[in-house]
């Protein structure tokens, strides 16, 4: 393949879905400690209905009304939880059950009768995402990397997931410390006055923003994968929260470039006259990675990590 092939066709989506795959990368870590990896499933269901509500009422697909879109959506179900639990005394695993099928449902629902499926927002586009589609028509080559008419046309995922992406890590990183106590130990953490709901819901507002930003370039499975593969995966390498965390987001990346060219290269090279969905292929990436680590890692069974 060459540049000028490269950078419109391929380049772009392979810098998306790296950004997307550390932007969910970075909170995993966290939410798989804490044993809520379920949460990052929750809230890449739950985003449907309010994508699609976002798309009806404003007609336009662009990020920043999808994100809202999502959000409102997450905030809805969050609701939803809290009321199925007050109201039935269900454990909170089961209501966030409830809620987050229901609202998938719904929003799948909402798609096939509002004929909103009738541009790219469908059930497919919701699941896989729709990386191959997020091309940069203007480009001609690596010269356009430095040319500012050129990058103006830039897929307007691709700078919003780099907010996104920069948002969730140097949060992450400003959190650091009470979220580790918090983290390893609660109690402890409460004692010496570290808001733990606050730091609880901070962490849960970073899973919905790399969640929901994700969402609607790379779709609901890879987004689940990305936020739980590279996290078990480092866990399984390392005792150590710091190195865990720069370990998943090589991981993130690796599997986000690799799959990214492999969906794109791979079957043309094997003589087959089709590629596959990027999407997933890094998925499938993200999930051998983490079953070779499983079998042949050195931390196959664990002790509690160290910060």
């Amino acid at each position: 393949m060459t540049a000028a092939e490269f950078v419109p066709l391929t380049l772009p989506p392979l810098v998306i879905a790296t950004l997307a795959a550390l932007a969910c990368a970075a909170p995993g870590n966290f939410l798989l400690l804490r044993r809520q990896s379920m949460l990052g499933d929750a809230m890449s269901h739950v985003v449907l209905p309010g994508i699609v509500a976002a798309f009806l009422l404003t007609g336009s697909a662009s990020p920043a009304i999808m994100l809202a879109g999502a959000l409102t959506a997450a905030a809805v179900s969050a609701l939803m939880i809290e009321a199925i639990r007050r109201a039935t005394g269900a454990d909170p695993g089961a209501a966030m059950g409830v809620t987050f099928t229901a609202m998938f449902a719904a929003g799948v629902l909402l798609l096939e009768t509002s004929g909103a499926s009738a541009v790219h927002l469908d059930v497919e586009h919701a699941l896989y995402g729709n990386l191959e589609s997020l091309i940069w028509l203007d480009a001609t080559g690596w010269p356009s990397l430095l040319d500012p008419a050129a990058l103006a046309t830039l897929p307007p995922e691709l700078p919003f997931l780099a907010a996104i992406a920069a948002t969730v890590l140097a949060a992450t990183a400003l959190l650091w410390r009470p979220l580790a106590i918090a983290t390893f130990d609660e109690g402890f953490a409460a004692t010496i006055g570290i808001p733990t709901r606050l730091l609880s819901a901070a962490l849960t507002a970073l899973t919905a923003l790399a969640a929901v930003a994700a969402f609607s370039a790379v779709g609901a499975i890879l987004t689940i994968a990305m936020l739980t593969c590279p996290p078990a995966t480092a866990r399984l390498l390392t005792d150590s929260l710091p190195k865990q965390t720069a370990l998943s987001l090589a991981l993130a990346a690796a599997a986000a470039i690799l799959g990214t060219l492999a969906a794109g290269d791979l079957p043309p090279a094997l003589g087959l006259s089709f590629t596959v969905s990027a999407a997933g292929c890094i998925a499938t990436l993200s999930g051998l990675f983490l079953a070779l680590t499983a079998a042949f890692g050195p931390r196959r069974h664990p002790s509690g990590p160290t910060r």
